[in-house]
């Protein structure tokens, strides 16, 4: 009677199991089901440390900045140097991994990684990560994965560059703007053209207007294409070709930041959603009321954004003044769609900053215009870590811009978006 139930009981978990593979439910692994956890999700990142100063600076920074984001963007945040997480499991406690300034290199870590991600894991690389000139000796990783191959050539010194997003629908770049100055970097170029891959998506490049890139001239890029943001579309995973401070190397002194562009942060911090599962990607707008009026002092030379004499008629200069309270220079702040607003003036709430004559150029000046409805008298506020806002054109990408000096009566215009003082204005609400 006891073999008998054994056998029974082996008949019906055979049965069992063939349910689950007909189901597509026996391939998953545990670790995998793991990986979907409500609440805060896990992110890991692992560095080396130990090459190159600008690499380093890098490290340190980022195990810096990600922690203070942790708790605002809904994740925890473990850097740690011991890649043998990949090999042994430990991975698979998070839901996304980070490569800092490095990549596996031994067969088991190497395997544990594929396995991780083959498995539902979720990963962003920067720079070094996908650096190697022997991409045959890890084919899934260089030329699947990743799609690159072997690194052909980089740009020296670092500097920053105009990148051109190319997919504003991918959760990582949707609130990007059109275009936008990266911070300073060293680029790569690679061996394998990815726009040949029909795996990979490229989702920000170098903008032509960038060129020349670089500052010694053996080593600069005058022309060509070169993808900086990435995904493969059969991964959760996203690359970015920065991660490389500018140094002094006799002193081992950064001489810029990583994460000095606004912009470029947005997209990491996006992106990081998306690879973890959150639902949340639109950018912080915070507290702006549609019912108060604000006064808008730009950061870089203290001036206040005034309509010029006064005016409320078509074609009024939008420019910089002195702040001074009056209405000339009170803007109320009112919805349109999908996060974008109009900026209507006190003195007749119909006239609304407009770009003048529907350019997309840089330098493109700014006025009132009965509100119509158009793209180019829409923007959407981006809050920064300071407090402060840009103001991105719904129809250009481009920014709202003062001068670099605080004199009166300069007009306001559109400029590709950098993140630089004369693009940030703060906000102060009016009797």
């Amino acid at each position: 009677m006891h073999g008998v139930r054994a056998s029974s009981s082996s008949l019906l978990l055979r049965l069992l199991l063939l349910l689950a593979v007909l189901l597509g439910l026996a391939g998953v692994p545990a670790q995998a089901a793991d990986r979907a956890v409500a609440g805060p999700f896990k992110v890991l990142a692992l560095y080396n440390g130990t090459w190159d100063a600008a690499h380093i600076s890098f490290v340190k920074e980022a195990n810096e900045w990600f922690p203070r984001q942790a708790a605002a963007n809904g994740f925890t945040y473990t850097a740690s140097n011991n890649w043998d997480l990949l090999a042994n499991g430990g991975v698979n406690a998070y839901q996304v991994v980070l490569f800092l300034d490095d990549l596996p290199q031994t067969a088991a870590q190497r395997s544990g990684f594929e396995q991780y991600m083959r498995s539902g894991g979720a990963w962003m690389g920067f720079h070094v990560s996908a650096f190697t000139t022997n991409a045959s000796g890890w084919s899934w990783y260089h030329d699947q994965f990743l799609g690159s191959g072997n690194f052909k050539s980089n740009t020296w010194g670092p500097t920053s560059a105009v990148l051109r997003v190319e997919d504003r629908t991918h959760p990582a770049t949707k609130n990007l703007p059109a275009t936008f100055a990266s911070s300073v970097s060293e680029w790569y170029s690679w061996s394998n053209d990815l726009r040949q891959n029909p795996d990979i998506k490229i989702l920000a490049s170098i903008d032509q207007i960038s060129f020349p890139v670089g500052t010694d001239p053996d080593q600069t890029w005058y022309s060509g294409y070169y993808p900086i943001l990435w995904t493969n579309t059969k991964y959760r995973m996203l690359y970015a070709n920065f991660g490389h401070n500018a140094m002094d190397y006799s002193t081992n002194t950064p001489l810029s930041s990583t994460f000095a562009s606004e912009t470029q942060n947005r997209f990491v911090l996006d992106g990081l959603k998306w690879l973890g599962g959150a639902t949340d990607t639109q950018p912080p707008t915070g507290p702006i009321s549609e019912t108060a009026w604000y006064t808008l002092r730009n950061t870089g030379n203290g001036t206040c954004v005034d309509a010029r004499g006064a005016a409320t008629a078509n074609g009024t200069a939008i420019q910089q003044y002195a702040c001074n309270g009056t209405a000339a220079q009170q803007y109320q702040f009112r919805s349109t769609d999908s996060g974008y607003l109009r900026i209507t003036s006190r003195g007749n709430p119909q006239q609304v900053v407009d770009v003048t004559d529907r350019s997309t150029a840089d330098g493109a000046p700014l006025q009132l215009w009965s509100y119509g409805g158009g793209q180019n008298q829409q923007w959407r506020p981006v809050q920064q870590a300071d407090g402060g806002y840009h103001f991105v054109a719904r129809h250009s990408g481009r920014c709202l811009n003062a001068a670099a000096t605080a004199a009166d009566s300069v007009q306001l215009t559109q400029r590709t978006c950098d993140d630089s003082p004369a693009q940030s204005f703060r906000l102060t609400a009016q009797p």
